[in-house]
């Protein structure tokens, strides 16, 4: 048997609903099919690229994927939703059944740690005392766009023993030809609710951003070697993309 090797898709999108179209198309052509054996979903199946980077030249131009009338397709977000996916990534809110939010990761992270108080064991939180948005836009308006430091963090070394640990972890920036850009990765990303939610939300988040900082608004390129899809969108990705006749096993 021949020595296989990893195959990187790479996609040039002009917006957020054609990155997510041509992310739907390529998958079910150059997708990995496997079963799950630890994470959510654990037993089923899932279509994933090796790895793949979206490169969205203008975001902004239409966030949210178009459905064509007649299609019959659910759409898998609308603006009221990024709206409010917005609010969760800018305010570090969270429930008491919550590990995290990405929001409380960007704005007012904690690291969460066992301590023992009166023979009990007990869950507390320390505050870091930083809010990652705030403090990247300082540092481009007080110092100036040349710099590679203005990166936000999402994942911590501890996420590892959690359940269900973050699926985007960086969110690094840069300013360049009067713009402000993105540059993502995703541990994991379920392509078919995930990603136009994730990306809009985000996009939203960086228009906030440039006009803080007093630049345009730039490009999006995220990168993750899990971006998938699971297996009871299959059909429905076919329909979108119309390749019924695509043989997934």
């Amino acid at each position: 048997m021949p020595e296989e090797f990893l195959k990187p898709v790479h996609i040039e999108a002009f917006d957020l609903d054609d990155a997510w179209f041509q992310c739907l198309s390529q998958i079910l052509r150059n997708g990995h099919v496997y079963t799950i054996t630890r994470g959510s979903y654990a037993g089923q199946k899932r279509l994933e690229f090796d790895f793949a980077t979206i490169r969205v030249k203008k975001p902004a131009h239409q966030i949210i994927p178009i459905i064509p009338e007649g299609m019959g397709i659910p759409a898998p977000t609308d603006m009221d939703y990024i709206q409010g996916y917005l609010s969760y990534l800018l305010t570090g809110a969270k429930t008491e059944t919550e590990d995290y939010t990405y929001g409380e990761r960007l704005v007012e992270p904690k690291v969460r740690f066992k301590d023992n108080v009166n023979g009990k064991e007990m869950v507390r939180e320390m505050p870091l005392e930083v809010n990652q948005v705030e403090e990247v836009i300082k540092m481009y308006k007080t110092q100036g766009h040349g710099t590679n430091q203005a990166i936000m963090e999402i994942g911590m070394p501890s996420d590892i023993k959690l359940d269900d640990p973050p699926c985007l972890r960086l969110i690094d920036t840069r300013v360049r030809y009067g713009k402000l850009h993105f540059i993502l990765y995703f541990r994991s990303w379920d392509l078919w609710g995930g990603f136009p939610s994730n990306l809009g939300g985000l996009q939203l988040v960086k228009q906030y951003m440039a006009e803080e900082i007093g630049v345009g608004d730039g490009e999006i390129i995220a990168a993750s070697k899990g971006l998938h899809l699971y297996d009871y969108v299959w059909d429905l990705a076919k329909a979108r993309t119309n390749q019924p006749d695509i043989n997934l096993v």
